[in-house]
């Protein structure tokens, strides 16, 4: 059984070491590292080239959202998986942009978290269940009120499914053989 390096960046001493505690656990799941910053989390990731980075959103010296911007750039293998309390679209968009393999948020059960660990260390996207809804609910409402959808090319049909599916721009461009860049202006034009 090959083992799952994980680093775990949360600024939240006692939520950390109940991380720690749980994936502890399981027995393919080992945490290499542990950040309470997103500075910390950058230097950690690009010196231990973890499977995977569980990234707390909200940080301090340097946001989740752009220590995972670096972390990515830093450490190309590296996967990450975003946990967090906020889980409005905005910041959902945003993780979808930068290339995050997942997202769960803090209320989900515990036994989601090993879970979502293996699926992107997998080369998979997780999101947590309720996320995973809302996605689905919103490529349905456009489909079914003739929202942008009706007004899609057949590529940008593609890219928007793989997005539901919750792929991260990285691997739409790969499966659709495509640059990262065409796939952030599909993303884009969605918006408008």
């Amino acid at each position: 059984m090959k083992t799952i390096t994980v680093l775990l960046a949360e600024d939240h001493t006692m939520v950390r070491e109940g991380l720690v505690a749980l994936l502890a656990l399981e027995r393919d799941i080992t945490v290499v590292g542990e950040a309470e910053n997103g500075r910390e989390a950058v230097a950690l990731a690009a010196k231990l080239k973890p499977g995977v980075v569980v990234m707390d959103i909200a940080m301090p010296l340097l946001n989740g959202m752009e220590a995972t911007r670096q972390i990515l750039l830093a450490a190309p293998g590296t996967r990450v998986l975003i946990l967090s309390a906020h889980s409005d679209d905005a910041y959902l968009e945003q993780v979808m942009t930068l290339g995050a393999a997942g997202f769960i948020i803090k209320q989900s059960a515990a036994h989601i978290l090993p879970e979502a660990i293996r699926a992107v260390h997998e080369g998979q996207s997780f999101y947590s269940p309720t996320i995973s809804r809302r996605l689905h609910q919103h490529q349905q409402h456009a489909r079914d009120h003739g929202g942008s959808g009706a007004r899609l090319t057949s590529r940008e049909r593609e890219v928007l499914q793989l997005i539901a599916e919750g792929k991260a721009n990285k691997e739409t461009a790969d499966e659709l053989h495509i640059s990262i860049k065409t796939v952030e202006k599909h993303r884009q034009n969605f918006k408008n």
